[in-house]
């Protein structure tokens, strides 16, 4: 079971579970709207941008086309 980092705190991850997926059960939320508005994944297939985070330092990352792997650091934009 890969462990990751989500915002600072660790969470074991079931293997083969997109970023997306992993934030969700986690409780969290990719970004933020202009107006400070919670915002996630949408589309589920890597078209409405919705879901991105900075992997591993890379920023604009599309959580849901993306698996965990062990180790990852995973960042959002949300508070």
């Amino acid at each position: 079971m890969p462990r990751i980092r989500l915002n600072g705190t660790l969470y074991d991850v079931p293997a083969q579970t997109s970023v997306a997926a992993a934030l969700m059960n986690a409780g969290l939320t990719a970004r933020q709207s202009i107006e400070g508005e919670a915002r996630g994944p949408l589309c589920g297939m890597g078209i409405c941008f919705e879901c991105r985070v900075t992997v591993d330092g890379i920023a604009h990352e599309r959580g849901c086309q993306m698996l965990v792997h062990d180790g990852m650091e995973v960042t959002t934009d949300a508070p």
